[in-house]
């Protein structure tokens, strides 16, 4: 049980950045045409993330604050990247943020899967659907895919391309 707690610990800390990441990510560009499917995303991430929190708080798995503190901590860090312009939001900017929830929530996806055949059995997540968890993740992963196709396209634009 000890490295179940020390795993759902980790993985409440990528939660907790990718919460953070999402709220910024919509935030920056809640009236762009990525707004509404950031929001959807930070929904998602937020949903996720109270799920994961029910799920330890059912196995008597507490949060960890050094590493939720430390995880929302990098998050306001990453604001400080560089990202072609010295001050200000730029699309640079959105492609590494929609980069960052993807790897983020990949890692949550394999987390869901890893909670479904590991704990399958356990009677104290009775109601718990650990496989709906990921496929609610699969669905944002979808999102992000297209949204950092097009925030790509604006980015690097053929012409900005070298030769």
């Amino acid at each position: 049980m000890e490295l179940l707690r020390v795993y759902l610990q980790d993985h409440l800390a990528t939660a907790t950045g990718a919460v953070e990441l999402a709220k910024r990510a919509y935030g920056s560009n809640r009236g762009s045409e990525f707004g509404p499917g950031l929001a959807v995303v930070q929904q998602q991430t937020t949903y996720d993330r109270a799920a994961l929190l029910d799920l330890m708080r059912r196995l008597a798995v507490g949060p960890d604050r050094l590493k939720v503190g430390a995880a929302w901590t990098a998050e306001k860090a990453g604001r400080l990247k560089l990202n072609g312009r010295l001050c200000g939001y730029s699309p640079l900017s959105r492609v590494v943020e929609l980069e960052g929830l993807r790897l983020l929530l990949v890692g949550q996806r394999q987390m869901w899967e890893t909670i479904e055949r590991v704990l399958a059995d356990d009677p104290r997540l009775e109601g718990f659907d650990a496989a709906d968890r990921a496929v609610g993740i699969d669905d944002a992963l979808a999102r992000l895919a297209e949204l950092d196709r097009r925030a790509t396209a604006l980015a690097f634009p053929p012409s900005a391309t070298p030769a």
